[in-house]
């Protein structure tokens, strides 16, 4: 048991640390592009604002279960297994940085717009802008956002679970449900608590800590 218990754990870390490097990378230009281009915003373009605001939203909407189903073709063009731990990085991926691109960006929105009219009326570009502002103000609230996107990838993984994903989530239907062992299912729950507690407790704690310097 432990050493499934521990395999299980291996995968879901593996899992959700990737596919959140993924979504961070994909997410943040996103948000960053709504964040100018909205109608208030550094450099207004409705057009491109409209576009990505509609696919983020489509994107969210779409059940996790139904968007790893619908993507398997891709995780096999990509990865060579349409399900798997590896194969499950492209749903969970898909699934998350809508939803951090829409996080970071209502971050954005929270900074003191008096910051940053200052930085304007120095002359600072739009890039000085936001690497040298908007960036650093927002931070505290960006970890915040990490933590909760963190937390629902978790969630997301161990449903990816059952449907051969592997992880923790796989751990509690394979070897708890089908083969009816209850303490394989609760082990796989009470793992899943603790991490998501442990996340918690950390990314608070780091987010009150960069909102004091």
């Amino acid at each position: 048991m432990i050493k499934i218990l521990l395999d299980s754990i291996r995968e879901t870390v593996f899992m959700v640390s990737i596919s959140m490097l993924l979504a961070f990378l994909i997410g943040t230009p996103i948000s960053i592009t709504l964040y100018i281009t909205r109608k208030d915003g550094l450099k207004p373009n409705f057009i491109v604002y409209r576009v990505l605001d509609i696919i983020i939203n489509i994107l969210r909407s779409v059940p996790f279960v139904i968007l790893m189903i619908i993507l398997m073709p891709l995780s096999l063009l990509i990865f060579g297994e349409s399900i798997g731990t590896t194969g499950s990085l492209v749903p969970l991926t898909f699934a998350s940085f809508p939803f951090i691109a829409r996080l970071i960006e209502a971050s954005f929105l929270k900074v003191d717009k008096g910051i940053i009219e200052a930085a304007k009326s120095m002359g600072s570009k739009i890039s000085e802008i936001i690497f040298k502002v908007l960036i650093p103000e927002s931070l505290p609230f960006i970890v915040n956002d990490i933590t909760i996107t963190v937390i629902n990838l978790i969630g997301y993984s161990a449903m990816a679970g059952s449907l051969g994903g592997g992880g923790l989530g796989q751990m509690a239907i394979r070897f708890g449900l089908y083969n009816f062992k209850a303490d394989y299912l609760f082990l796989a729950v009470i793992t899943i608590i603790i991490l998501v507690q442990l996340i918690q407790y950390f990314g608070t704690n780091l987010s009150r800590k960069l909102n004091k310097i």
